[in-house]
């Protein structure tokens, strides 16, 4: 049976959300629950394997940041995430944490899509506009957080007309009981929630 949103004819990319090192790696983050949750479940070699994936069938890989200013100007802290990352200068520019992690780096045909701002990867940037160009119609969420960032995600991208997919192997949360909560109740009204086999088979 096919998944809903990557039939035959449609064209998908794949988000890796925020998967930078101040976020997900033990040495650069003091979140002791996402990068737990990320080592435990194999998230980052999966993600890893459905990017070659996606590049070997063609399709755009995006990794969204959020990569701060060592002054902070364009960052305000409207909301507790916000004033947290402000705070921390965890993700400020030329720091090794707002650096993508080392095994999911770009490679030369992945786009980057960098904000300073906001929760989601298309607040503030250019992510609809390279998504229209490539001629996607459906996003392929994976990486951080099933807490916010994932959610958030998928919200923006029906928003805007596409249609969303969460591999559930592929994200992780600050917790497993936030984690399955999202996935069981959340997730499932705003994406095909599936797995990371399911969509490469699905390529």
């Amino acid at each position: 049976m096919p998944v809903r949103g990557l039939e035959p004819g449609r064209r998908a990319a794949l988000i890796v959300n925020e998967c930078q090192n101040a976020m997900i790696s033990a040495e650069h983050s003091d979140n002791a629950g996402l990068v737990g949750e990320i080592a435990s479940r194999g998230v980052v070699p999966t993600i890893a394997a459905l990017a070659a994936a996606f590049r070997a069938a063609g399709l755009p890989v995006v990794h969204s940041t959020i990569v701060l200013r060592p002054d902070g100007l364009g960052t305000a802290p409207s909301c507790l995430l916000l004033g947290v990352l402000r705070k921390k200068g965890a993700v400020v520019e030329g720091r090794p944490g707002a650096e993508i992690h080392p095994d999911l780096r770009p490679q030369p045909t992945d786009h980057v899509s960098r904000r300073l701002h906001g929760l989601s990867p298309f607040h503030g940037t250019e992510l609809e506009s390279v998504l229209r160009e490539q001629r996607v119609d459906t996003v392929v969420v994976t990486g951080v957080s099933t807490n916010v960032g994932v959610p958030g995600t998928c919200l923006e991208a029906l928003n805007r007309g596409f249609t969303a997919v969460v591999p559930e192997d592929a994200v992780a949360g600050s917790s497993r009981e936030i984690h399955d909560f999202q996935i069981a109740n959340i997730l499932p009204l705003l994406a095909t929630v599936t797995t990371a086999v399911e969509v490469r088979a699905a390529l």
